[in-house]
């Protein structure tokens, strides 16, 4: 908020920063795709992909205009955990038999950014981005380059995308098989790009599991954080 040195700034004119629309534009979009999955794969995951797009475009947009707020970070952080879930629960229902991996994996998530959250919170850190030379240099590249963030990120959504398309084209294929017609519009589209898509589903497939590993780090590293906090204050308190 350096832009405003002279002016009253209120929590509305917070509300109403460029990165928190843009962030509000992210909400939107992400609950039209997810509204969209059973029943239009292509426009349900453009408004899905546009949507994590924005994530950059907002943190660009906070550096020009000098609008990085707290509220932001967290509606920011929220947004990608709530989209990324959602998903994850339409590909369980969608693939019933790997429903216990991507179950573990909304956990897996959600548990390391909590976390990795309430640790640099409890720290006093500037920023869940700040991390020292000590912590996994994997970790600190992920979060200190914006090149490999964006890549890692990008190719972590791409392959959930790629495999909702395969899952949805393929139930899709058995349901007009059976006599079934609606959706069929949707289905020749798709199905005029599945290699392509198999083959982003193949290329993003290692990222996802990079990006998986990183959470396994980002939990541990947050819980080892907390631990060593907890037992300095047990020592302090053992002291009085």
């Amino acid at each position: 908020m350096a832009g405003h040195p002279k002016q009253q700034i209120n929590s509305t004119d917070v509300f109403l920063f460029v990165p928190n629309l843009i962030g509000y534009s992210r909400v939107i979009l992400g609950v039209v795709g997810l509204y969209l999955l059973p029943t239009r794969p292509l426009v349900a995951m453009l408004c899905y992909s546009i949507s994590a797009l924005l994530d950059a475009v907002d943190g660009l947009a906070a550096r020009h205009f000098h609008q990085a707020t707290q509220f932001g970070s967290v509606l920011d952080m929220v947004t990608d955990r709530s989209t990324t879930s959602c998903l994850l629960v339409y590909l369980a229902v969608q693939h019933p038999a790997h429903a216990l991996i991507f179950q573990l994996l909304i956990a897996l998530d959600l548990s390391s950014h909590y976390m990795h959250m309430y640790m640099s919170l409890t720290q006093g850190a500037k920023s869940h981005k700040s991390l020292s030379e000590k912590d996994h240099w994997l970790l600190r590249t992920y979060y200190n380059n914006n090149k490999v963030l964006f890549v890692v990120c990008a190719g972590d959504q791409l392959f959930f995308i790629a495999l909702y398309l395969l899952g949805w084209a393929a139930q899709r294929r058995r349901l007009v098989d059976l006599g079934d017609g609606g959706g069929l519009v949707e289905l020749e589209m798709l199905e005029a790009g599945l290699g392509i898509v198999r083959m982003i589903w193949w290329v993003s497939l290692p990222v996802c599991v990079l990006k998986q590993f990183l959470n396994v780090v980002q939990l541990v590293r947050a819980s080892v954080g907390l631990a060593k906090d907890d037992a300095r204050q047990y020592q302090i308190q053992k002291r009085k």
